[in-house]
């Protein structure tokens, strides 16, 4: 990661400063509707998000749990085409000073054309992709492009990743390492898996400077205790479930719920 922060970058260590670190929200675009899910985006960064994910809606979500699966299907039944994620984000982008990210799989973007896309997206005031089904070495364009237009390439790491993997990942990656806490598909999960902890200290050592973990973390306890060692939690699942069962209100508590986690003492019983 250069001396130019990029937007990401920025608003994590921004967090860092003021509070333990970094709380991403994700939402998929589209759900329910185009102008809700606009609002929804909105709403996250004013009660406590720092960087926005937004989730361009896919038919063949590999890695997504049920509520996020079923989330984006509706938006795609609702007619979602990939030119409203540029729409989207500059409406967002015009109401809140938060860092947009689109997460996407791979295909959606080959298909609208890659050099489109990346153009379309730095225009629009985006500030990268997370690639959750594409690695560094099969990503040779999109290296070239993001650089080109100043984009965040967000590339995961996964417990099973071996050490050479990681560095590679580290070394291409920019903005922050997406570290999979568990394997398997995103969800809640009852408590957060040690190997997302162990994963941080090994991304650690191949020379990551932000790291921000995702995939089961659902509670405010579970962001305090992922801030304890990472610079971001990531959350996504408890997000859309609040969206899908009490709109943007009950989605606007939820996060003020979660934010709470990134102000807590690390490990203090105390009140």
């Amino acid at each position: 990661m250069g001396a130019q922060q990029s937007q990401v970058e920025a608003a994590i260590h921004e967090a860092k400063q003021h509070r333990n670190g970094a709380l991403i929200g994700y939402l998929p675009v589209g759900f329910p509707d185009l102008d809700t899910s606009i609002e929804a985006a909105i709403a996250l960064a004013q009660n406590g998000v720092d960087v926005i994910e937004f989730g361009l809606p896919y038919s063949d979500p590999v890695m997504d749990g049920v509520v996020i699966q079923q989330a984006t299907r509706q938006a795609l039944q609702r007619g979602f085409r990939v030119s409203q994620v540029f729409d989207a984000i500059r409406r967002v982008r015009a109401a809140v000073d938060v860092p947009v990210l689109v997460m996407t799989y791979i295909n959606p973007v080959l298909q609208y054309g890659i050099e489109r896309f990346a153009a379309d997206l730095a225009a629009a005031g985006g500030a990268g992709l997370i690639t959750p089904d594409i690695t560094p070495e099969a990503a040779a364009e999109w290296i070239r492009l993001s650089d080109e237009h100043g984009l965040d390439r967000v590339f995961l790491a996964a417990p099973s990743s071996s050490d050479e993997r990681l560095k590679m990942i580290v070394q291409q990656t920019t903005g922050f390492v997406y570290t999979v806490s568990t394997m398997g598909i995103t969800g809640q999960r009852e408590s957060l898996d040690a190997a997302a902890r162990a994963l941080t200290a090994r991304l650690r050592t191949q020379g990551a400077t932000l790291a921000c973990v995702g995939i089961g973390v659902s509670t405010a306890d579970h962001v305090a205790t992922t801030l304890e060692y990472a610079d971001g939690a990531i959350v996504g699942t408890v997000f859309v479930r609040a969206l899908s069962e009490g709109g943007v209100e009950q989605l606007a508590a939820t996060v003020r719920e979660l934010a709470e986690g990134t102000r807590r003492s690390p490990v203090s019983t105390e009140r």
